[in-house]
């Protein structure tokens, strides 16, 4: 612990914690997707694979937690360096240099990367409290723990909570990116010569877990998934 804190103390190691974190984040986000995508199987094979995670009760919460601090560690780190790199004002030869080595769309990741990230960590917390622990967010029906499916089914049938869903992946899509990419380098291909081929993994990866996660909704939106399930009743007119 007194090392992690430590390692708070300069830019280095701030470096090094938010790659480190970043990794964590980086696997679960895959691991969450591969079980997300379970929902084109069908409610029998969600259902269980919800099961099968609410089984293990200790290692989930454990789980949780990791990524829960892996996650603020993150976004506090990213924020203070982000806030750091603005204060040092670069000089022009070096700013034009990043520019044409970087490219459009990840120059673009990493100007957004300061306000992508916040509005991302509010989007998991709205996800956690949408699917997780079942707040009232689409009217008229009840969460049901045990029913995974239909909670997904009936969730995504609100085009507000779609839309934001769809708009908050591709913020993530774009953070990802960037993340992967500066991760990457930090295992040591800095190198101009695999620069390109950095990108590209890191460009396939964010379009990858982006696409995986927008086909879910606008799916269920389209009756895709979920079709057999009947709608919500209407709500009674407010006197």
């Amino acid at each position: 612990m007194q090392k992690a804190l430590t390692l708070t103390r300069t830019s280095i190691g701030k470096k090094a914690l938010v790659a480190i974190t970043g990794a964590i984040l980086f696997g679960f986000v895959i691991a969450h997707l591969i079980g997300n995508l379970q929902v084109f199987l069908g409610p029998e094979h969600l259902n269980a694979y919800a099961e099968l995670l609410h089984s293990m009760p200790k290692a989930l919460w454990t789980a949780r937690a990791i990524l829960l601090l892996a996650l603020v560690v993150h976004v506090g780190l990213t924020v203070q360096l982000s806030l750091a790199n603005n204060a040092a004002r670069p000089s022009r030869y070096k700013v034009a240099s990043d520019v044409g080595a970087q490219g459009p769309l990840l120059r673009y990741a990493r100007k957004t990367m300061i306000l992508s990230g916040p509005i991302v960590f509010a989007f998991i917390a709205f996800h956690l409290a949408h699917l997780t622990i079942g707040a009232d967010v689409v009217q008229g029906y009840r969460f049901d723990p045990h029913d995974v499916y239909l909670n997904v089914v009936y969730g995504f049938r609100s085009i507000w909570v779609t839309s934001f869903y769809v708009f908050a992946n591709i913020l993530l899509g774009f953070h990802l990116y960037q993340g992967g990419h500066s991760l990457l380098q930090s295992l040591g291909l800095r190198s101009p010569r695999f620069d390109q081929r950095i990108r590209g993994a890191a460009m396939a990866f964010a379009a990858f877990v982006t696409l995986g996660n927008v086909i879910i909704p606008l799916t269920i939106m389209a009756r895709v998934i979920g079709g057999d399930v009947p709608d919500l009743p209407a709500l009674p007119p407010t006197p």
